[in-house]
């Protein structure tokens, strides 16, 4: 037995792979895939008791899977007699010249460790990168997937969300607050523009409606040269897709004014001219027939 054990399979400039270390290869990646799997199932019945949500638990758990990973590696290369002291000495200039190569590489991965440890963005999270809103549904080691309002997926390199500013949507709340801004003639009843803006945002299904400190809002912003400018205010859940939710608002408020007679005026200019000066009639008939000489 201890003879098969030590059967060499192969052997190549000094590393050699017997029985044995294919056994111990096998039972340690078998033995991370376990504690993997075990980690996750554990997780999961924690998070439901703590009422963790699901951006958080996939954080923990890729995090984790990283670090198991990372160190069955280094017991794989030290079953087949590799030892990762000498591979780094053995290749210290190597790793200088790539880390000078590599340094957005790195500065990507360690922004990924941050992010899976912070936890100020998690998967599911609505945020606003460089003015563009998505939905994060991916945090790697070294990018993570971003999916915009055109459902397109874009991979964004980690340290973006580190180094510039970044407007997460959802971090406190899975609700915010938006508004539409419309503008009604100066012969409207204001009061009556107000209740019919109330009421269009209390109709639609993506507006919050059963919280006080939540209901819809509308106020006056200002006296325009052409209107009087107004601001419907309310709070909605459905963040990703927000421009469908204004778009319905503003087709109900178009039919509740017109239903109501409420002009919703546009910009105009009126041309005044005062002492044009008469031409000769006299003239106008040399100008039009000229003679010749």
């Amino acid at each position: 037995m201890k003879e098969l054990l030590e059967y060499k399979l192969f052997e190549i400039a000094g590393f050699s792979l017997s029985v044995y270390s294919l056994i111990l290869i096998v039972l340690i990646f078998l033995g991370a895939r376990s504690l993997v799997y075990i980690f996750k199932r554990f997780l999961k019945k924690r998070a439901d008791r703590l009422g963790m949500d699901l951006g958080r638990q996939e954080s923990f758990s890729l995090l984790f899977q990283y670090v198991i990973w990372l160190a069955a590696i280094v017991l794989i290369l030290g079953a087949v007699g590799i030892k990762l002291t000498f591979l780094l000495l053995g290749s210290s200039a190597l790793l200088i010249g790539l880390g000078l190569g590599l340094q957005t590489i790195f500065s990507d991965i360690v922004s990924g460790i941050f992010l899976l440890f912070e936890g100020t963005i998690e998967i599911g999270d609505v945020v606003e990168v460089n003015g563009m809103v998505g939905i994060i549904e991916e945090i790697g080691l070294r990018t993570s997937k971003f999916r915009n309002r055109d459902d397109k997926i874009m991979i964004i390199p980690n340290h973006h969300f580190i180094n510039e500013k970044v407007i997460n949507w959802t971090h406190n709340e899975r609700h915010a607050r938006f508004a539409i801004q419309i503008g009604v003639s100066y012969h409207s009843d204001m009061e009556i523009v107000r209740k019919l803006l109330i009421e269009c945002a209390m109709n639609d299904k993506d507006v919050i409606t059963d919280k006080t400190e939540l209901l819809p809002d509308v106020r006056m912003t200002g006296f325009g040269d052409n209107a009087v400018n107004f601001e419907l205010l309310f709070y909605s859940e459905n963040l990703f897709r927000i421009e469908t939710t204004k778009s319905n608002l503003r087709f109900a408020i178009w039919h509740a004014l017109k239903k109501h007679e409420v002009e919703i005026p546009f910009p105009q200019m009126e041309l005044h001219l005062r002492n044009v000066p008469q031409s000769n009639p006299s003239e106008q008939i040399n100008r039009t027939n000229p003679t010749v000489n």
